[in-house]
């Protein structure tokens, strides 16, 4: 079972000349409705870059299209897995049709926690540590660890 995130309609600025969502839009999605409310919850989002001048930066993803969306489709944005090293976080979310079911697309990413200041990769403090700890151990069982690209990237200790 997914964790819900967010939902989002899809607009016509979005549909391309092939009558569907431009690929553009997917990462938009995930960014927007995804990323985003993930970094609020872990703390590392906008308040956190212009509070304490420390974020999370999105070095690599991976972006799956497995069926295509059409002007007024809704999708939801569900986590499907998370972790993190001192550094870096990594996560993985499906946009699933909300009225036919099906999986549009998925996206992996791998970012880095960032001093704005410094502009230099930083280790998470504590306080944001425990809440990513306690999310994973509260959330760990709705995890699919399959097909994922990043998995080594982390630096477990």
């Amino acid at each position: 079972m997914a964790i819900y995130l967010s939902s989002q309609k899809i607009i016509k600025e979005w549909i391309d000349y092939n009558n569907h969502m431009n690929v553009t839009y997917y990462l938009l999605i995930f960014d927007k409705y995804g990323a985003d409310t993930l970094n609020n919850i872990f703390k590392m989002g906008e308040h956190s870059a212009k509070t304490t001048g420390k974020s999370t930066m999105i070095v690599e993803s991976n972006i799956t299209y497995n069926q295509e969306l059409r002007v007024d489709d809704e999708v939801d944005i569900n986590l499907i897995f998370f972790d993190h090293d001192k550094k870096r976080l990594q996560y993985k979310m499906e946009m699933i049709h909300k009225e036919k079911k099906y999986l549009a697309s998925t996206i992996e990413i791998l970012a880095l926690y960032v001093d704005l200041n410094t502009r230099k990769v930083s280790e998470f403090e504590a306080e944001k540590v425990k809440i990513m700890d306690d999310y994973i151990k509260k959330n760990s069982s709705n995890f699919k660890s399959e097909n994922l690209k990043f998995s080594t990237k982390l630096k477990k200790s």
